[in-house]
């Protein structure tokens, strides 16, 4: 299975259901497969303000998930991505 780069959008809509039947399916997919976020997403989720069910099941997701550190390089990347 592919691996995907998870934003903190999809996973506030996918613990919100908020996705279309077939959007939870694939989410369902690829969250069986280790998620990868970035130290972000990561903050960025543990600062959301939701009832204490989700606030758990995103903790958990969290700390399943292979967490993408942030260095010049790809900082620079980001800035420029023309220079890959």
């Amino acid at each position: 299975m592919e691996q995907y780069l998870v934003d903190t959008n999809v996973v506030s809509d996918y613990f919100s259901a908020s996705f279309s039947t077939a959007g939870m399916i694939f989410m369902d997919t690829v969250i069986d497969v280790i998620p990868n976020l970035s130290v972000i997403t990561q903050i960025e989720l543990l600062c959301w303000d939701t009832n204490a069910v989700i606030e758990q099941k995103v903790k958990e997701f969290i700390d399943d998930s292979n967490i993408l550190g942030m260095n010049n390089d790809v900082i620079a990347s980001c800035i420029n991505p023309m220079k890959l």
